[in-house]
Order: C-alpha cells, then sequence, then structure tokens
C-alpha cells in the first residue's frame, strides 16, 4: 500500500540524516542542564531520590525478597515509559516552527526524542546497575533476557511517541488527559507494589493483569529478580510492540501532510 511505503520512506529519510537528530538530542540535553553545576548528573540524582523514598517508605512489602531491586527496576522501566508518553504527545506542537519551516521528515522529530529519552534514561540506568549490585541481586545469564526486553522497548519507542505524537496534534487536550493518566498509572502499575499469583479479578488483580505496562515491567525485572523467562510477558510485549508500529505507520501514511495544517 502507498501510504505504508510513504511511511517507511519518511522513516528511512530521517534516519539516513541521524546526524542532525543525534546532534539536536545531545544538545537538548546539554542546554536543560547548562547552568546547573551536577549537568545531566541529576537526572541520576533524581532517580536515586525517588527509589529511595519509596523503599523508605514502603520497603516491607510482602513477598518482595528484593525490594530495593524491585522498586529500582520498575521505576528504572516506568519513568522511561511516562517520559515517552509525556513527551510524545507534545512533539509536534513543540516542534510547529521547524515544521513549518523546513522540509525535514516528520520522523526525524521523532528519532531525536527517542535519543533523548534513551540518553535521560542511561543515567538512571547506571545508577539502577549499582543498585542491583548494592541490593545483592545475583547475577547470571538471565540478565540477558533483560537485556533484550530494554532492546524491545527501545524499538518500540519510535512507534509510541509518533502515535502521541500525532494525538497531541490533533486533539490538543490530550496533552493534558496524557500528563494525568501517567501520574495516576504509576500507582495503578505495579511499580512499587506487587501482586502474587492469584484473583485476577480483584482490585490488584485487575491493575496487575489487565495493564499492558505490567508485562513491560516484567520483561525487565523478572529475569534478573526470580532467575527466569517470563515468555508469556514477552510475546504479549511483542505482539503490543507489533501492533503499535502497525498503527504508527497507518498514521504517519495518512496524517503525516495534514500535521502543518493542524498546528
Amino acid at each position: 500500500m502507498k501510504f505504508l511505503r510513504d511511511a517507511v520512506g519518511d522513516f528511512v529519510s530521517a534516519f539516513r540524516m541521524r546526524r542532525i537528530w543525534l546532534a539536536l538530542a545531545s544538545e537538548d540535553i546539554s542546554d536543560q542542564h547548562r547552568r546547573t553545576s551536577l549537568g545531566p548528573f541529576w537526572l541520576l540524582i533524581n532517580y536515586l531520590i525517588f527509589v529511595g523514598t519509596f523503599v523508605f517508605i514502603m520497603g516491607r512489602d510482602d513477598g518482595v525478597p528484593n525490594y530495593t531491586a524491585y522498586v529500582a527496576l520498575g521505576l528504572l522501566v516506568w519513568f522511561y515509559i511516562m517520559e515517552t508518553m509525556n513527551s510524545g504527545v507534545s512533539l509536534f506542537v513543540r516542534e510547529e516552527a521547524f515544521i513549518k519551516g523546513t522540509t525535514l521528515p516528520l520522523s526525524l522529530y521523532v528519532l531525536r526524542m527517542t535519543t533523548q529519552a534513551l540518553m535521560r534514561a542511561g543515567y538512571a540506568a547506571l545508577g539502577c546497575v549499582v543498585l542491583l549490585f548494592l541490593s545483592g541481586a545475583d547475577l547470571s545469564w538471565y540478565w540477558l533476557w533483560s537485556a533484550a526486553a530494554v532492546v524491545l522497548i527501545i524499538l518500540v519507542t519510535p512507534a509510541a511517541i509518533t502515535i502521541f505524537a500525532f494525538l497531541g496534534a490533533f486533539f490538543p487536550d490530550s496533552q493534558f488527559i496524557v500528563q494525568n493518566l501517567t501520574r495516576i498509572g504509576m500507582f495503578l502499575t505495579p511499580v512499587f507494589w506487587a501482586h502474587t499469583a492469584g484473583n485476577l479479578f480483584g482490585v490488584r488483580g485487575i491493575f496487575y493483569y489487565w495493564n499492558p505496562f505490567t508485562y513491560f515491567l516484567e520483561i525487565v525485572r523478572v529475569p534478573i529478580l526470580a532467575g527466569n523467562v517470563p515468555v508469556r510477558s514477552f510475546i504479549l510485549c511483542l505482539g503490543i510492540s507489533l501492533a503499535a508500529w502497525l498503527v504508527a505507520l497507518i498514521l504517519y501514511g495518512r496524517l503525516r501532510r495534514q500535521v502543518v495544517f493542524v498546528l
């Protein structure tokens, strides 16, 4: 189909301009911390403060042997997901001047945002690894499955940003809706609370089993903490990722030329 070919072509063109979006993403991170003493290391400090706060307040959560590692991994993944959604939904609106004033591929802004999110997450990931070792997490080959899960999350990031960017461009109110949902979602997703196997339809069971974000947390967390591979969660996440890319490509093919008129 022509619109899908056009969408793929837009991404290919943007990827060939990787020097541009890599440089812009790096400049964004530097500019945000230009006048601070610690620079981007504030990202690491903020992450450690959040983990420490949750561990201190809820550190006796039943059924979680290594609660520090549980929270460290949960917050690492959730903060990345939350930034992807919140930054993505306002992406095209923030880049209005560039979109209207240049002929750069629309997906270039998506890749720029993806790179920026990865750079931010890199500082948190450094803190997470340190916390894993300090909390006594055993290093094993199962960590490779967690690494594969991280790769899967990274690969679906451009698709997720695309979907939210179009949503924010065509429905401006969605920016506030998404921001509020991510704030609430942090407490409805098992980031710092656990649920033992059991009732699928209890309050916690519903928020755990019927929440798609749960499974993205599981594929990163379970191999490290439980020493096994959550096959069902991997399959679900792969299916969600493929569906997200299909929706993203359809949106690109159908709507990318209309974005400039709705901004």
